[in-house]
């Protein structure tokens, strides 16, 4: 049965979604705390209300069922029956049916939902026929002595739900347990059949008729949001058109002061005249831009007003989507023969119905993703010492530029050598260029497409789809996912979200005349760079920041912009000393970005792009200008990645003649003080230092970047200065790489030993000081 009524049938579906999901939402509680008095009265409500709203729009079988579970639920509350986890399945299995009929009653499409059946495992008569029928095989068998007469009992908990409540302990046969079936049959029949609407009293005198509530289409509110977005643009329109006036009030000023100061010869009514009008227009333009000062202020505040009133009426709590989590969890976890307790923090947070939608899938995922890879089984748990029970921790809280939303278990955290091999596996990068990774850099690798880590693929695992797909629909949102994980203490998904997905707070900046907009929340700082604080770092042009190198990049040159023809704007650049420099920061990834201006902060109305461009590298979308001038709105964790992809050849020359880079070496050196002594002669020098512990440590960044010599150390732990000079010459780009070595090993084996080796120089500790080094390193190089 379909309801008719379409006002109705809206209110009815959302009134009885909030009660089915209470409902579950309790049953579950009552797993744990089974004797919870007051979760037995807030369900006991939650029924009632079901029932009463059902049968008063007709829907007879859903308020039978309902009916049933309030009546299962009052047994529980005055301990005439014992929760148990299998009463819960069948007091769940009543509220999937009527959700199913719901669903049937407000859209008219069958589910097929068996209500009869449903009811006879509500009544628990399913299982007292499963026992009579074991009964009576055992009494087949020859346990009733072969006299015919039974001597079994036929008890069980859930006959008590029936019409009586009586202990059978006399003797019976087939024909009694016939007819006591056919009973109870037609007693589920008329029950489901007795119900009836609660005829309504209408009251003597007819109350005040109030609407409190007024259901809106979200379509109405998502056109009402782009008309204040486009208020806002009109807002900062009139602000342009203000300064306007302010100039030609200026300029008119200056000029009737200039006119007045030259004295006419001879006084004449003209003169009067035009003084008298000078002074008119002088009072008019003051009160036009007095008038226009006030106007624009108060359009301001009204369409901020607006602005923020219509964002509010789309907000809604986080409760909204959080609560179909706690049985996933569960249910998943069983699968998958684990413990989990999912903690839900935060349910309160408002946040735009879009978001709520969009992060659902995303948030499912992540807590599959925690059940499958995180958390380990009870018994590895124990064995590790941790509770067999493991926690997942769903949390959503709201800073001023943000919204939080952070996915947390105490699991396994993430294998760095696994997720290494899988990157390998997968072609995604070469195993040089993952010594280069830093941790943090090798944990987002898990946001691959078609990036997994489990060995079997499995229903729930394997096929390397999740995370991906996660990050696309973050993306989607404008937002940002990071990850943070501990060996055997688990790991931490924290998505950042803009709190408005309309209009963005963005900085205007200037790169060949053309303006570009980046989001205010991902810009960190600005500054200034002088061409000589520029150096080269493993391929990468860097600046020292805050006594940690940063990597700078060129905004033009990310975004592949074409030189200009009349290379005006490029000569500018090469003619100054500074140029500005934006500090951008996604999670701990920082990146500096050279731009030619920075123009303005301002809000700005994000323009819907077209299916075609949809997702477009660099960029997440597009506005208008108060000047009437489109402007993109930049991608800034795109903008990072091209860093990251960018080939080491791309370098910024700033200036018309290249600068003279120094020269840099490659210190190898176990001891402390021994490395301290030789660093600091080379860099009194004027060289460039890179130090390594050891010849591993010494190979590994040997292929992190170019280095015009190494100077290293023979006895040393893991890697010896001999072996690490023959690994160099294996490979034919270092052939003329110059070698020195530097040892307290003074015999001429050892030094015939460094020569076979490769090494281009032998330097005893004993007679080393900083004139011998430094010529040896001339002469080489």
């Amino acid at each position: 049965m379909m309801i008719e009524d379409a006002e109705l049938r809206t209110i009815f579906k959302t009134a009885s979604e909030e009660h089915l999901q209470n409902l579950d939402n309790g049953l579950l509680h009552l797993e744990k705390y089974p004797h919870d008095q007051a979760m037995l009265e807030s369900l006991l409500r939650e029924a009632h209300s079901l029932k009463g709203d059902a049968n008063m729009l007709g829907l007879k079988t859903m308020g039978t069922l309902a009916h049933q579970i309030e009546h299962i639920l009052t047994q529980l509350k005055h301990d005439q029956i014992e929760f148990s986890q299998e009463l819960g399945d069948r007091l769940s299995q009543g509220i999937t049916t009527i959700g199913k009929l719901l669903h049937e009653a407000v859209t008219g499409e069958p589910t097929a939902a068996d209500s009869f059946h449903t009811l006879a495992i509500l009544m628990g008569s399913e299982q007292k026929q499963e026992e009579d029928k074991g009964d009576t095989e055992a009494k087949g068998d020859g346990e009733d002595g072969g006299d015919g007469e039974d001597k079994g009992e036929y008890e069980s908990e859930d006959d008590k739900v029936g019409a009586s409540e009586e202990e059978d302990e006399g003797n019976g046969n087939d024909e009694e347990n016939k007819v006591g079936q056919e009973k109870q049959k037609d007693e589920l029949a008329t029950f489901a059949s007795q119900l009836s609407p609660t005829p309504h009293t209408p009251h003597s005198t007819p109350p005040t008729y109030r609407i409190e509530t007024i259901r809106v289409p979200t379509r109405s509110l998502d056109n009402l949001m782009t008309q204040s977005g486009e208020l806002t643009v009109t807002k900062i329109r009139i602000a342009h058109r203000l300064v306007d006036v302010e100039a030609i009030a200026t300029l008119w000023e200056e000029w009737s002061r200039d006119l007045l100061k030259q004295r006419f010869p001879v006084r004449t009514n003209f003169c009067d005249r035009t003084e008298h009008r000078l002074e008119q227009m002088d009072v008019l333009l003051s009160q036009l831009r007095n008038a226009l000062y006030e106007d624009t202020t108060r359009l301001e505040l009204l369409s901020n007003e607006l602005e923020e009133g219509i964002r509010t009426l789309r907000l809604l709590p986080f409760s909204t989507i959080f609560n179909v989590f706690p049985r996933m969890v569960r249910d998943l976890a069983r699968q998958e023969h684990k413990q989990a307790e999912l903690v839900i923090e935060g349910e309160d947070t408002r946040a735009d119905k879009r978001i709520l939608e969009e992060m659902k899938d995303p948030l499912m995922h992540l807590l599959r993703n925690a059940i499958d890879h995180g958390i380990e089984s009870p018994i590895e748990r124990q064995q590790l010492g941790k509770l067999a029970t493991a926690t997942i921790h769903l949390r959503s809280y709201q800073t001023p530029t943000h919204i939080v939303i952070e996915v947390k278990d105490d699991g396994c955290g993430l294998d760095l050598n696994r997720i290494k091999q899988t990157a390998l596996k997968h072609g995604l990068y070469r195993e040089e260029e993952l010594a280069a990774l830093l941790p943090s850099q090798i944990q987002s690798l898990i946001f691959a497409p078609g990036f997994s880590t489990a060995p079997l693929v499995t229903e729930v695992s394997g096929r390397g789809v999740g995370l991906d797909v996660v990050q696309t629909n973050v993306e989607k949102l404008k937002g940002t996912i990071q990850v943070e994980s501990t060996v055997g203490q688990g790991c931490l998904f924290r998505i950042q979200l803009a709190i408005t997905l309309a209009t963005a707070h963005v900085l205007i900046v200037l790169v060949d005349h053309t303006p570009y907009a980046i989001p205010v929340e991902f810009v960190r700082t600005a500054c200034l760079v002088n061409t000589e604080e520029i150096f080269t770092l493993e391929g990468r042009d860097t600046i020292a920041r805050e006594g940690q190198p940063l990597s700078i990049a060129r905004l033009a040159d990310l975004l592949e912009l074409p030189i200009p023809s009349d290379s005006q704007s490029l000569n500018s650049v090469r003619s100054s000393n500074q140029q500005a420099c934006l500090i951008l920061q996604v999670g701990r990834e920082q990146l500096g970005v050279l731009v030619d201006a920075v123009v303005d902060e301002q809000d700005v109305v994000i323009k819907p792009q077209s299916q075609l461009l949809k997702r477009v590298r660099n960029i997440s979308g597009a506005t208008i200008l108060g000047t009437g001038d489109v402007c993109v709105i930049l991608n800034v964790q795109d903008l990072i990645k091209s860093v990251q992809r960018r080939s080491p050849s791309h370098s910024i020359n700033l200036t018309a003649q290249s600068i003279p880079e120094k020269q840099t070496i490659l210190l190898v050196e176990d001891s402390i003080a021994t490395r301290t002594q030789e660093k600091r002669m080379l860099e009194a020098s004027g060289y460039d230092v890179v130090t390594a512990v050891d010849g591993n440590d010494g190979l590994s960044k040997l292929q992190t970047r170019s280095f015009d010599a190494v100077i290293s150390d023979v006895q040393m732990p893991n890697l010896d200065g001999l072996q690490l000079t023959r690994k160099i010459r294996q490979y034919r780009e270092y052939d003329e790489l110059p070698i020195i070595l530097v040892t307290s090993l003074a015999s001429d084996d050892d030094k015939r030993q460094g020569a076979e080796a490769g090494a281009n120089a032998y330097i005893t500790k004993s007679s080393l000081n900083q004139d011998i080094l430094i010529e040896t390193l001339h002469r080489l190089m």
